[in-house]
């Protein structure tokens, strides 16, 4: 059972790592990625025009390509599922400062900028559960190891 549920986190993270290194990747190529408007004017107005368009975009794209690349190859995913979820926040702030952008005839018709949004709830919940994961697996470790008194002890027999 337990190899089962660690295939399952490895599938899970690694995918995540796969659609982060994509979409990150696409960022590198002006005009390639559908989200590039809608990431540099919401970049823009979070850093209050301080990040020229341009330098956003690879700012994004190199973060982005990280966040993947350090899922995919498991190293410290404490620090880079945490820097994940911080990002994938980040991508709901359209929905309050550029609504006109998200929503489309109605309340709830979603542009395709909006749907490209809405869609990252699946990846935020991933990474809550890898992140609940991670916290759990600490708890255990630190839970079952003995005392330092008792480490020497056993050491010593």
């Amino acid at each position: 059972m337990k190899q089962l549920e660690k295939l399952k986190l490895n599938i899970l993270r690694i995918s995540i790592g796969l659609v982060y290194l994509f979409f990150g990747f696409i960022k590198f190529i002006p005009n390639l990625s559908p989200a590039e408007d809608l990431a540099t004017n919401t970049i823009g107005i979070l850093t209050f025009g301080i990040l020229h368009s341009s330098l956003s975009l690879i700012v994004l794209a190199v973060v982005e390509t990280l966040i993947g690349v350090f899922l995919i190859a498991n190293w410290k995913p404490r620090i880079f599922i945490s820097i994940a979820i911080v990002h994938i926040l980040f991508t709901f702030t359209p929905l309050f400062l550029l609504p006109e952008e998200i929503f489309g005839k109605g309340e709830l018709v979603f542009t395709l900028a909006g749907q490209y949004i809405v869609k990252n709830i699946i990846i935020l919940s991933a990474l809550l559960s890898l992140k609940i994961d991670l916290n759990n697996n600490l708890e255990k470790t630190d839970s079952t190891e003995p005392p330092s008194e008792q480490l020497i002890a056993i050491k010593n027999q």
